[in-house]
């Protein structure tokens, strides 16, 4: 299956579009093997009458999540992330300091330069293809710097310049300190890859700092009924 995106500039998807993503998502889990939760692949009805038991999942953000990032071109610039599980750094009842998110990353699907002021993360290719990476260090206006920088990839130092690709292949694992701006995308010809990410505690409605402004989430255009909920969706669906 493929969802195609049309239209240029656009900040809103189509639910369809969006049911179709997910379900790709799921099926290159099941083809790699990568095992989840059964509320990753629950509908709208099934979350009804679970409010009670699953706050966590509610107010730590897990579930679906995604974006095209203003682009309307989902294919070449936009991103789908799975959260399996978080901590909260605004509600101190829950006390987990880490955090572990899926990514689907097609080939030439880009996310644009950003960086974290508060997280640290681990960006792992769990399989399929190649994962290409640009790293730069950030200034103290937030520009980005001309230096050279050091990355740790699998704990091994590498030192790169200033927006010097590397390629992350299966198995492989970069570390991004806070302030450490960088871009991703899968490899032409190698297929999509399945990205894991380790990290401290998660907050993407808080701690993304793009380098140029990228609207982080959609409005969603109702053309079909929702298959699947985003985490932002699964409230109202209890």
């Amino acid at each position: 299956m493929s969802a195609k995106t049309t239209g240029k500039g656009r900040n809103n998807m189509r639910r369809s579009e969006i049911n179709t993503l997910v379900q790709d998502s799921i099926e290159l889990f099941d083809r790699m093997g990568f095992k989840t939760p059964d509320w990753v692949r629950w509908s709208p009805a099934r979350w009804k009458g679970h409010a009670a038991e699953c706050r966590e999942i509610v107010d730590n953000y897990l579930g679906w999540d995604l974006t095209d990032f203003g682009s309307g071109k989902f294919d070449e610039c936009g991103l789908i992330m799975l959260t399996l599980r978080n901590g909260n750094m605004k509600n101190n009842a829950y006390v987990k300091k880490y955090a572990e998110k899926l990514l689907v990353v097609r080939e030439g699907q880009l996310t644009p330069i950003h960086f974290h002021w508060s997280k640290m993360e681990d960006i792992i290719n769990r399989g399929g293809g190649n994962l290409v990476v640009h790293v730069w260090g950030s200034t103290e206006g937030e520009g980005l710097s001309e230096d050279d920088i050091s990355v740790s990839i699998d704990g091994f130092e590498k030192r790169f310049k200033a927006g010097e690709a590397f390629v992350l292949h299966p198995g492989q694992s970069v570390f991004f300190k806070p302030g450490m701006y960088h871009k991703f995308y899968g490899e032409h010809g190698k297929g999509t890859v399945l990205v894991g990410e380790v990290s401290s505690v998660n907050d993407d409605t808080i701690d993304n700092r793009f380098l140029e402004r990228q609207p982080r989430f959609p409005s969603i255009e109702e053309d079909e009924p929702m298959r699947y909920p985003l985490f932002s969706e699964i409230e109202r669906c209890l």
